[in-house]
C-alpha cells in the first residue's frame, strides 16, 4: 500500500516521513505542503492512504477531504481535537492529535490497511455483478470502462495487473489473468501461456511457439500448445 503526507509544517511532514517508515512498509508517494499542490498530484495518482492536517492555508483539511476519491482513506493528523466529530462525518479513518504517538500511529494504519482489503473487495464484487454476456465492466486511469468481448485482441498478465490489448486502444488493470479469465464468457478466449489469453476471433496466424494478432507476436506455452492447435484446427472456438 501507499500514502501522501499533507500538512503545511515541514517539521512535521518530515516527523510523519520517519514515523510511517518506523511502524509500516508504506511507500510515501510525496509529501505536500498544501492541498492545492495535493490535489494536482491526485488527478494522476490515488493513493491508498492520505495522512491530512486540518488547519492549512487557503483550503483547510476538511474541505480538501470532500474532494477526495472515497478510493483514498484519510487520517487526519493536527494539533486541534475541536475537528474530531467533523472528520468522522467524511468518514475519515482516524483522527490523529500531535505530537503523533507511534504506537496509535500503526494502530491507524493497520486500521486503514483493513479496510482498503474491505474496499478492494466491495469494487472487486461490483465489477464481477455488473459484467454480463457480451462486456467486462474494469476499473483503470481512475475511470470504469465497458468493454465488448468482440473488441479483445488479447490480454497479457504482469503479476497483480493485466494490459487488455483492444481493437481501438490499451488498458492496464488491477486484477491477475486468473481472475479476468474466469469473468469473460465467452469461448473465443484461451489462456495460451502463463501470461496470455487470446481471442482466436483476431488470430491471423501461427506457428509452434507463436501466436500472431495483427502485428503483435504472441507466445505460446509448451503446455499451452496441443489444446490450441488442436480446439484451432476443429474450428471449435465460437
Amino acid at each position: 500500500m501507499n500514502c501522501i503526507i499533507i500538512d503545511d509544517e515541514p517539521l512535521a511532514r518530515e516527523e510523519m516521513i520517519s514515523l510511517i517508515k518506523e511502524v509500516s512498509d508504506l511507500e510515501i508517494l510525496g509529501t505536500f505542503a498544501n492541498a492545492t499542490l495535493a490535489l494536482q498530484f491526485l488527478e494522476t495518482t490515488e493513493p491508498n492512504i492520505i495522512f491530512l492536517d486540518i488547519e492549512m492555508p487557503l483550503i483547510n483539511g476538511l474541505e480538501f477531504a470532500q474532494s477526495v476519491s472515497k478510493n483514498s482513506l484519510i487520517i487526519f493528523t493536527t494539533a486541534y481535537s475541536q475537528y474530531a466529530i467533523h472528520s468522522y462525518e467524511l468518514d475519515a479513518i482516524d483522527y490523529l492529535l500531535k505530537p503523533i504517538d507511534k504506537k496509535r500511529l500503526e494502530k491507524a494504519i493497520n486500521k486503514a490497511v483493513f479496510y482498503n482489503g474491505l474496499l478492494s473487495n466491495k469494487i472487486e464484487k461490483s465489477i464481477v455483478e455488473e459484467n454480463d454476456e457480451d462486456f467486462l465492466l474494469i476499473k483503470a486511469d481512475r475511470k470504469f470502462y465497458k468493454i465488448s468481448f468482440s473488441e479483445i485482441l488479447f490480454i497479457e498478465g504482469l503479476k497483480d495487473y493485466v494490459v487488455i490489448y483492444t481493437t481501438t486502444k490499451k488498458l492496464i488493470t488491477a486484477m491477475n489473468l486468473k481472475t479476468i479469465h474466469q469473468k469473460i464468457i465467452s469461448d473465443d478466449f484461451l489462456r495460451v501461456s502463463k501470461s496470455y489469453i487470446i481471442n482466436s476471433k483476431f488470430v491471423n496466424s501461427f506457428d509452434n511457439h507463436t501466436i500472431y494478432i495483427n502485428e503483435f507476436e504472441i507466445p505460446m506455452g509448451e503446455v499451452y500448445r496441443t489444446e490450441f492447435i488442436s480446439k484451432y484446427s476443429k474450428g471449435l472456438f465460437g
